[in-house]
């Protein structure tokens, strides 16, 4: 009996000293470019492409966006077009050309702040982008139309690390 008196305490001790293992939910780390943002109240890329589709020419709209990078420029890294789903994209430049993103960061996860706006694109900005991107002559020549876009300024960007 005295023997189960003085092991049980030491149990009990033993227990209570271990460390207990606590699960933490790992935040992103990310990249910064561009002017300070942060992560906080991004809207999805559903969202922004709905808002989108209510923007007529000449219109714009102060958004922060999360979603995943598809293309980048391939020359400098001064242009990038976002995921909006449903195979939509937005074509993404960086204020006053005053920062560029690197140019292996297709398919991260990114958070983007600046103004969204829909414009015409011209077809020979669409074949200078399209031999940024490294698109063959053949693709190249295949650009015959001007294209309306939905377009972003970024002020600030993350890229997931």
């Amino acid at each position: 009996m005295k023997r189960i008196l003085l092991i049980l305490p030491l149990f009990i001790l033993t227990i209570s000293c271990t460390k207990k293992e606590t699960k933490t939910e790992s935040k992103p780390v990310y990249a910064a470019f561009g002017e300070k943002i942060t992560e906080e109240s991004a809207v999805s890329k559903e969202v922004l492409l709905e808002k989108y589709k209510t923007l007529k020419k000449g219109d714009t709209l102060a958004v922060k966006v999360a979603s995943k990078i598809n293309e980048i420029c391939q020359n400098k890294g001064c242009w990038m077009t976002l995921d909006l789903g449903n195979e939509e994209t937005a074509f993404v430049k960086f204020k006053d050309y005053g920062f560029f993103v690197p140019m292996n960061a297709q398919k991260r996860e990114t958070i983007i702040e600046g103004k969204a706006f829909v414009e015409e694109t011209s077809v020979a900005e669409l074949k200078h982008y399209a031999e940024d991107e490294g698109k063959t002559p053949e693709e190249i020549a295949k650009i015959i139309a001007p294209k309306t876009e939905y377009k972003f300024l970024a002020h600030g960007v993350l890229i997931s690390k």
